[in-house]
């Protein structure tokens, strides 16, 4: 018997921040390599994570929400996401199903309007483009199935779906039924990378963004968004451990206070979970040494940008 042809597709997630995309690409992959916090906005820039199902290679893009944007970062962020749904062979479009069915019971809290303007959103963008997505309703373990058959009549009847799914990111119910149809009908065609890979993305940036989700973690009521993490030195020791030198930018005086905490205290626990996840990942001693600037103007700066792979336009 001769060995199934090879497939391979590149599939962007989109969706209204917080509706899970980080959760499931991490879920589909196997391992985490996107960042995952409670906060809006979480990701920034478009990361690919790569899943294997057979002969078929799963691209996954990991994008930042579609939503209605303010500043210049929220500009670049959008326009990120729709141009990775652009360029892909499909499109996921996941949703926060709870907050559908409230809406449409009449019950929505200030975070449900929101969610379902962003919906609403790409939906029209999916319309203006012609293109058609595969609608994943997520979170579907918190509802009765009566209001989710609700949502998912009321979505499908948009025009713009080809195929729904119901799932939890979080556990993975109903995840491998998506990943299958996506392995499926994945064009035919060489894999894009190795078989054992599962993220594209520079290890440099990998590890500023455990960094950003630790800082996240930590002081996400005090600090918002106006922080960055970059890189600044990656050094191979001969011991096969690595030294990482990475420098924390915030836009206010306060902010930097309070990630340094009393004494130093809040940046030193910071490092250590992220030192500890880095080890994890890469399998080796890591020495982290994390600096905090103040650069107020840090969402305005090209080189900014550029380290979190977004594209800067003149206002």
């Amino acid at each position: 018997m001769s060995d199934p042809k090879t497939r391979a597709a590149i599939v962007a997630i989109i969706g209204a921040p917080n509706a899970g995309k980080s959760t499931l690409v991490n879920q589909i992959v196997g391992s985490k390599i996107a960042i995952v916090t409670q906060k809006v906005q979480t990701t920034r820039a478009p990361l690919r994570g790569i899943a294997m199902r057979g002969a078929a290679q799963l691209i996954l893009i990991d994008t930042p929400g579609v939503f209605a944007p303010r500043r210049r970062l929220d500009r670049a962020m959008v326009k990120a996401a729709w141009g990775s749904a652009g360029d892909a062979d499909s499109v996921v479009h996941l949703v926060d199903a709870p907050a559908q069915a409230r809406d449409l019971a009449g019950k929505p809290d200030g975070a449900d309007a929101r969610q379902v303007e962003d919906v609403a959103r790409i939906v029209k963008g999916l319309k203006e483009a012609g293109r058609k997505a595969i609608l994943a309703l997520n979170k579907v373990d918190a509802m009765p199935r009566d209001a989710l058959l609700g949502v998912a009549e009321s979505l499908h009847g948009e025009g713009v779906y080809s195929d729904v799914f119901m799932i939890s990111a979080l556990t993975g119910d109903g995840v491998a039924d998506l990943t299958k149809h996506l392995a499926e009908t994945a064009p035919e065609g060489p894999w894009l990378y190795p078989e054992d890979q599962a993220a594209d993305a520079p290890m440099r940036v990998i590890a500023a963004e455990v960094t950003r989700e630790k800082i996240m973690l930590r002081v996400h009521e005090e600090i918002p968004y106006e922080i960055t993490v970059e890189t600044e030195t990656w050094e191979e020791r001969r011991d096969g451990s690595v030294k990482i030198e990475q420098t924390i930018y915030v836009a206010r005086e306060g902010h930097r206070k309070i990630m340094i905490g009393d004494k130093g205290q809040q940046i030193k626990t910071i490092g250590k979970l992220a030192r500890e996840e880095l080890q994890t990942f890469l399998e080796r001693p890591v020495h982290l040494f994390l600096h905090v600037k103040l650069k107020e103007n840090w969402s305005e700066e090209r080189a900014r940008y550029e380290a979190m792979g977004l594209e800067w336009e003149k206002e």
